[in-house]
């Protein structure tokens, strides 16, 4: 699962006040010409891609067919690793990683679960009949290679992992086959009860224990849920059932899955069957029985799967007797994946788990403390590594508490539980955190629906590490009500910014309290952190009635709320591994401070727009207020916003410095745009990004090498990208080309038209997703126009995408069913071919009398323009039924011979830039 896009979120902040839409500003690409762009990879690691068939179920009739792609190192046998993709992304999304663990010696086994990508079948949320049966298909065929090691007949020598839905699938595989032989699940959940309804009786050993005086329901966080729901849909190329059959409102979902979600969704509680089901689907039903040595990395940024789960997923796999390290680090849902240096480390851990090679490069348990903002805007980091795993409680391994202040005060749930306070953004909230006054802007606690206990100034520096604690006294004024509590932990400064780590929020269901007005008194467990507080600064805990992550208590209510007792926060000393400041690098802060602070402001913001929107993973294109502006306030590019779905041939119109060439340039990542976005199946375009692979494109011109024929440059080529051959699909290409024996001549004897054939046909090397074509038409004859006109529909019909730019607008016309017009940088028409062209109204008439016709229609009222031109009438009749000037024209005695809309796209063309001049 990877991090929410802003510019989603803030559609979901709008409810809210407007100075929480912050945009975010992007880091656009750095680039080199290329045609055909792939990411570069060493030569060294072979990959082998498939489509691997499945049963669709248990004793399912019928086949699914997973994508998958094999690393091979240079050297095998070897250990393997499965590693699977979170929840919204395919496998393209864990290409980086599966290089890296190549290029460290292990094949890699990477694949597009079900229900996403170019997956068949529909998602099950890790179904063990379904997901975690298609993952043991793979380790069938894994032990069938020669190039894997064995432990024994059908037994490979193999590691699974994953991050969040890949996570799970790891701990699901690992529980259920016993073939897996270490495991490193990345920030993933224990319980997905515990995970979408907090504080859920029947949870194990509740995630995050609360005393029994709450009651049993958890509430649900239905912000988060909702977002997951949205990918899942959003994934399915039929736009919701399409070749995937099913409910529409149900996307790629199983219905039993979309029925728990819709249930979930409309009532917020949950009942014993879906209860059931995500217990079914939880890893706790099976961490019992792993056995294999486990890695949990868990986020301290993460408002979706918190320290928590991997605190129960630890002790649930240490009583059964498996040998569990735990990670926390600096990242999670709501920050960074684990970096290069976190990822080499696992990378040694595997080896030695699977080939008892090297050393352990990790202890017992480490986490992570962010600290101080780096001048390029990434956060400074230092590692403790502790003698044991104390779990997450309080006084585990040592403890702190302060006494709050602060009397019984009254806070009131509204009506409809709106509006409701805002902690943050999910999915960004840990970039929003290294820029305080940015996050105090996407954050409020509502007055009369919050009380404020603060402690003390701190007299010394504190670093919390586990989950803080604290003892509440709650009465109901009047009617009890039925609703929940949200507990925050502030770090306030002395000037009143406060910071909330993580982003963590403790939501507990409230009982029906005595109508009496009798207090109940209470522990509440808060979100696991780990937090560097310095002196001077207090602990702040609101506790309030609403917060928008979760589904609204909607009856009004009032409660009085008081703190009994000291707030405790757990201590885990340790031994610092690691800083991210040598202390020579210290030496120069001072002089940049300045300058810093203020390139930490400036790249904060552009780290809030996350690498991967989810919901975008389906659509081909999205481009979101791009501009390029160069010296002098010229802008070439002005705030442009289009997108271009599956299926689709969109033409990009445009007179000559309107901004075409700029914009595929910055599409493709050759030129960095000055702001705005450009996102390709979500993955947001940057230098070296693995979604470029998916990308084939033409653009001003190709090189080739002259003394080499034209099937040699395309194989040359090709090899140039590190891809298997065999993904090259190097005949459908060279028929692309149309270029006969020709292909086999030297390139410098080609004439124009058979270069740019053959530059077309480099850009449909692998069959490229998304294609981008800049003047493909330029020096082909009107045979080979039809041609090339006949392919890229084609291409397009198998479900691809096509942009082509183009000034030949006849072309366009009978090749696009969409058109973008833009006009000094700006977007000026975006629709359907035919709504373009039938834009004017403006009608023609082939009469016997043009004069005398041309009369009678200035006559009629409401027909306006009317001129001849070439022995045609001409009109824009504004409405006026064409049928009625026909009976005009012909009562008068005038032969009508033909009548029809003038406009081609060419005329709608030149009227839409006239007006836009």
């Amino acid at each position: 699962m990877s991090s929410v896009a802003a510019v989603a979120l803030l559609g979901w902040l709008k409810p809210q006040r407007a100075r929480f839409q912050v945009a975010a500003l992007v880091v656009a690409a750095l680039g080199v010409t290329a045609l055909t762009l792939h990411t570069q990879r060493p030569a060294e690691v072979r990959v082998e891609s498939a489509f691997v068939e499945v049963p669709a179920g248990p004793g399912a009739s019928g086949r699914v067919s997973l994508d998958t792609s094999l690393y091979l190192p240079t050297r095998t046998p070897a250990p393997a690793v499965l590693l699977a993709h979170g929840f919204g992304g395919d496998k393209h999304s864990v290409d980086a990683e599966a290089y890296e663990l190549a290029e460290a010696g292990f094949v890699v086994q990477t694949y597009t679960a079900r229900g996403f990508g170019r997956s068949g079948g529909r998602i099950g949320l890790n179904d063990p009949d379904l997901e975690v049966a298609d993952a043991r298909r793979l380790l069938d065929r894994l032990a069938q290679r020669a190039d894997v090691l064995k432990d024994g007949p059908g037994d490979p020598k193999v590691a699974v992992s994953g991050a969040s839905y890949g996570g799970a699938l790891a701990l699901l595989l690992a529980g259920l086959d016993r073939r897996i032989d270490a495991l490193v699940p990345v920030i993933t959940y224990n319980d997905l009860m515990q995970a979408l309804l907090p504080n859920s009786a029947g949870g194990p050993a509740a995630v995050t224990p609360s005393a029994s005086a709450f009651a049993a329901g958890g509430v649900f966080k239905s912000s988060w849920a909702g977002w997951l729901y949205s990918m899942g849909f959003g994934s399915d190329p039929g736009g919701g059932g399409g070749q995937f059959g099913g409910s529409p409102q149900c996307g790629r979902f199983t219905p039993e899955i979309c029925r728990a979600y819709t249930e979930l969704a409309t009532t917020g509680t949950p009942t014993p069957a879906l209860e059931r089901l995500l217990h079914r689907l939880s890893p706790t039903s099976v961490t019992g029985r792993i056995t294999a040595p486990t890695l949990l990395v868990q986020g301290e940024q993460d408002t979706l799967f918190g320290l928590d789960h991997a605190d129960v997923t630890a002790r649930q796999i240490a009583r059964a007797g498996a040998s569990v390290q735990v990670v926390w680090y600096a990242g999670g849902h709501d920050g960074d994946r684990p970096d290069a240096a976190l990822r080499a480390r696992i990378a040694d851990w595997l080896r030695l788990r699977l080939l008892g090679r090297g050393t352990d490069p990790f202890g017992p348990f480490e986490y992570q403390v962010q600290g101080s903002i780096r001048p390029d805007g990434s956060a400074a980091v230092r590692t403790v590594r502790a003698r044991a795993y104390p779990g997450l409680l309080s006084g585990a391994t040592g403890s702190w508490s302060a006494k709050l202040i602060g009397g019984e005060q009254t806070i009131v749930n509204p009506p409809g539980g709106q509006p409701a306070a805002v902690s943050g953004i999910p999915g960004l909230n840990g970039y929003l955190s290294r820029t305080p006054w940015l996050a105090s802007l996407v954050g409020m606690d509502l007055p009369g629906q919050s009380a404020k206990f603060s402690t003390a100034a701190l007299k010394a520096p504190l670093l919390v590490a586990g989950v803080p604690s604290v003892r509440l006294r709650v009465s109901a004024v009047g009617a009890p009500g039925d609703g929940a509590l949200f507990l925050k932990l502030y770090d306030k400064g002395p000037d009143g910014t406060r910071t909330l780590p993580g982003n963590g929020v403790a939501a507990v269901r409230l009982p029906s309290l005595p109508a009496d007005g009798s207090p109940v008194e209470v522990t509440v467990s808060l979100p696991g952190i780990v937090h560097s507080a310095v002196s001077g600064h207090e602990l702040e805990l609101t506790v309030a009635t609403t917060d928008q992550t979760y589904r609204p208590s909607s009856a009004p209510a009032v409660y009085r709320v008081a703190v009994v007792g000291a707030l405790r926060a757990p201590v885990v000393p340790g031994t610092p591994m690691e800083t991210a400041w040598p202390v020579g690098k210290l030496l120069g802060i001072a002089g940049v401070l300045g300058a810093g602070l203020l390139l930490s402001v400036i790249a904060g913001m552009r780290r809030r727009q996350p690498d991967f929107d989810p919901a975008l993973a389906g659509t081909p294109l999205v481009v979101e207020g791009l501009t390029k502006s160069y010296p002098g306030g010229v802008k070439a590019v002005d705030g442009l916003s289009f997108r271009v779905g599956r299926g689709q041939v969109l033409g990009l119109l445009g007179p000559n410095g309107a901004g075409k060439t700029t914009t595929l340039r910055m599409l493709l990542g050759l030129i960095t745009p000055t702001a705005g976005t450009v996102r390709v199946f979500g993955h947001r375009i940057t230098p070296g990004a693995p979604v470029l692979s998916r990308i084939g494109a033409f653009v001003e011109g190709a090189g080739f090498l002259p003394h080499l024929s034209g099937s040699e440059n395309l194989r040359l080529y090709w090899a140039a990208t590190g891809r298997p051959a065999a993904e090259a699909r190097l005949d459908d290409a060279l028929e692309i080309a149309g270029l006969g024996d020709a292909v086999e001549r030297r390139v410098g004897t080609y004439s124009q038209g058979m270069r740019q054939r053959l530059a077309i046909a480099q850009a449909m090397l692998g069959l490229p997703d998304l294609l981008v074509l800049d003047e493909p038409t330029n020096g082909l004859d009107p045979p080979q126009i039809h041609h090339l006109r006949g392919v890229l529909r084609r291409y397009a019909a198998t479900g691809r995408t096509v942009l082509v730019s183009s000034h030949l607008l006849a072309e366009v016309e009978q090749t696009a069913n969409r058109v973008v017009v833009i006009h000094r940088g700006r977007v000026i028409a975006d629709d359907a071919v035919g709504a373009i062209t039938a834009g004017s109204g403006e009608t023609g008439f082939a009469v016997d009398r043009p004069d005398v016709a041309a009369g009678l229609l200035r006559a009629v009222p409401g027909v306006s323009g009317v001129r001849v031109e070439d022995g045609t009438v001409y009109a824009n009749l504004d409405g006026v039924a064409r049928g009625e000037t026909v009976q005009r024209l012909v009562l008068a005695g005038v032969a009508v011979d033909r009548v029809g809309p003038r406009q081609r796209l060419e005329e709608a063309f030149l009227r839409l830039v006239q007006e836009e001049s």
